[in-house]
């Protein structure tokens, strides 16, 4: 058994509302931990009681040293889980009895397993009338790649939960009345389902062991301390998932989960080993989480992976300005922290989520995760036209805080918008920046960046020509004008013989082409049409620049409406990820919306998933998330991204023309 100096950290993740904050607060009353504050459980922005941002916490049991780390559920803040996971040492999967929800952890697992994260699972709320363990374990292993190992069995009286069998030692615990387990001789009545479930268990190992293989063959009974080391040494190498069981609500089985930990979980020096980082005296430290507090400035939430960190001591080349112990909201000034721990450090700016540390260097790996491409998008403006540049800061804070939020600028109307991984992760960050950025804003929905072109062809003369006094203002233009095939843009060229418009004139009547296209007769701009300048006059002492490009957007002006101009909508190609049997609500769903469906096929990383791939209208996008997540159990995401445009016509046209002209009537 090892005896670790330095702290461990597990995070819990699982999905909502399967119990893992009750969990983590029943873990750490039972190590007789300070009562915890939780912080980021639901706001007056959702009106809901979630967890919606990490909590740490530091406890002790047997004398050693633990970290414990909340995580969302919610798909809206998985970044956030996976930020944790990264600097952990395990994770505990927490999930209830229910086969049918085994889908919603294949996207964890498949995470966990490509960065060879150790884990546990943790089946939570056992009862009379739910699914039996064998069933919730079929159904989990399904979606996981590597093997589950029950390392209990439940023990029931009258159909509820009252205590679990440890399949290694084959002992029987049950909870007493104070909360404690009490080791009990095992009845005779659970003797087979125990035989039984071992000899499972210790198959499951011989899979790993070419040694425990050879004993089982020829019969012999290997001890509980061999076992106990090729449970360690499969954890560890990540090649076996240890199930435990019981219940947070109640306590029960909690003590045997602490005690499996404490047995298999691996060490700090194990975990940097595993993600290759170096070994030495000199500090090197990770973040994980940034948050940037009134008063108090930018703080890091970091492991320590080696080294200690001093306040005041030095880290990629800042002083540091404080170091935290965290217990949920609660921070502790400390002064030093050691290899293992996880604390909260000040003021170093240049380190940012998923930074490595060190004195005097600062590096990124290649193995963070990346944020989600945002699947919902508002924009958003100050309340105030004078807070503009306060917004800005406040966004980019946002940002470095959640890198699963972006912000964009729309390329028409250069209004910011904020993009996220859905309606309440947009709630929440609109909360944040009008309370604890205090920043008043306003939001609005995402323009959509409709185009227009033409059906027909045609010729047009434009003459501009004013005098006021002095030089006047002289141009004039013959241009042919007509449609180019989709995505094909803007097309300019010359054909003007004998100097009719002198070359240096040219360009400018280019450029006030381009002023001409950019708000077309239906109030949007005109992409996929050829003008050719085919003549003109000139005027040697009024003719100019000005002069000519005014006569260019002026023949624009004159001309588009003549020839039949059509609107176009963006067109995006979407990837949408469900479980599978939530494919045929998801493709209901797109063709509700206007969509063409492409075809799907089985997810190439998530077991049990499939990628329905379809053409959907921008215009449809907006809260599509919010009906995806409702028809698939919430648990849905997509990838879009534009694809072509397509022309809109009747009824949806003329609303979208009508609302385009509506602020130009009014101004």
């Amino acid at each position: 058994m090892k005896h670790p100096a330095s702290p461990r950290v597990v995070t819990l993740v699982g999905p909502q509302g399967v119990g893992k904050t009750t969990l983590f607060e029943s873990l750490l009353r039972s190590m007789g931990a300070e009562e915890i504050r939780m912080g980021g459980t639901g706001s007056a922005a959702t009106g809901r009681s979630m967890t919606l941002e990490l909590s740490v916490a530091h406890a002790t049991f047997l004398g050693e040293e633990w970290t414990f780390i909340d995580s969302p559920g919610a798909p809206e803040f998985t970044q956030e889980a996976r930020h944790a996971l990264m600097v952990s040492d395990a994770a505990l999967v927490v999930c209830d009895a229910s086969p049918e929800r085994a889908a919603a952890l294949a996207p964890l697992f498949t995470f966990l397993d490509a960065r060879r994260i150790p884990h546990l699972l943790f089946l939570n709320v056992l009862e009379e009338g739910g699914a039996s363990v064998r069933e919730v374990l079929e159904s989990l292993q399904a979606v996981s790649s590597r093997p589950l190992a029950l390392r209990e069995i439940p023990l029931r009286q009258g159909g509820h939960l009252v205590g679990v069998v440890d399949l290694v030692s084959e002992r029987a615990w049950v909870q007493e009345k104070e909360g404690r387990p009490a080791l009990i001789s095992l009845p005779d009545a659970d003797r087979p389902r125990e035989e039984m479930a071992r000899r499972e268990l210790l198959e499951r190992l011989a899979d790993l062991d070419d040694t425990l293989l050879e004993q089982l063959l020829e019969d012999v009974v290997p001890a509980p301390e061999a076992l106990y080391g090729q449970l360690e040494r499969a954890l560890r190498e990540d090649r076996l998932v240890p199930v435990f069981l019981g219940s947070a609500e109640r306590g029960l089985g909690l003590e045997r989960l602490l005690k499996g930990l404490r047995h298999e979980v691996p060490t700090v020096d194990e975990t940097r080993e595993r993600l290759g980082l170096p070994g030495g005296v000199t500090p090197l430290v990770q973040s994980f989480k940034t948050q940037h507090l009134p008063h108090v400035g930018k703080l890091s939430m970091v492991r320590v992976w080696r080294g200690e960190v001093h306040d005041g001591g030095t880290l990629a080349d800042s002083r540091v300005g404080g170091v935290q112990r965290l217990h949920g909201t609660k921070q502790t000034p400390v002064g030093v922290a050691r290899p293992g721990e996880v604390v909260s450090i000040g003021r170093v700016e240049a380190m940012r989520t998923g930074n490595l540390a060190e004195t005097s260097d600062v590096q990124t790996p290649r193995e963070w995760p990346l944020a989600p491409p945002p699947v919902y998008q508002l924009a958003i403006v100050a309340e105030k036209r004078t807070d503009d540049v306060k917004l800005t800061t406040a966004l980019a804070r946002l940002v470095e805080e959640d890198p699963s939020l972006s912000v964009d600028q729309d390329a028409d109307t250069q209004m910011l918008l904020l993009g996220g991984q859905g309606e309440m992760h947009l709630r929440e960050a609109v909360e944040h920046l009008r309370t604890r950025m205090r920043v008043p804003v306003m939001t609005r929905p995402l323009p959509i960046p409709y185009r227009e072109t033409l059906r027909r062809s045609g010729s047009h003369h434009a003459r501009f020509k004013r005098q006021s006094g002095g030089h006047g203002q002289f141009g004039d233009v013959v241009v042919d004008v007509k449609p180019l095939p989709r995505g094909q843009g803007f097309r300019f060229t010359s054909a003007v013989v004998g100097g009719a418009v002198p070359k240096q004139y040219i360009p400018a009547v280019e450029e006030g082409v381009k002023d001409g296209l950019r708000r077309g007769p239906l109030g949007f701009p005109v992409v996929d049409v050829d003008v050719t300048l085919t003549g003109g006059t000139y005027h040697s002492v009024d003719s100019s620049d000005q002069a000519f490009r005014t006569t260019g957007r002026l023949a624009m002006v004159e001309i588009l409406p003549k020839l039949e101009p059509v609107l176009l909508e963006p067109i995006l190609q979407v990837d949408i990820h469900v479980p599978h049997e939530a494919t045929p609500r998801a493709q209901r769903l797109v063709t509700g919306h206007r969509g063409q469906i492409l075809g799907f096929d089985t997810h190439p990383e998530i077991p049990g998933w499939e990628v329905l791939t379809a053409y959907m209208p921008q215009a449809e996008m907006q809260g599509f998330i919010v009906e995806l997540r409702s028809a698939s159990s919430g648990l849905g995401s997509f990838v879009m991204r534009h694809d072509h445009y397509a022309e809109l016509v009747g009824k949806q046209a003329e609303r979208v023309v009508s609302h385009q002209q509506q602020p130009a009537a009014e101004h």
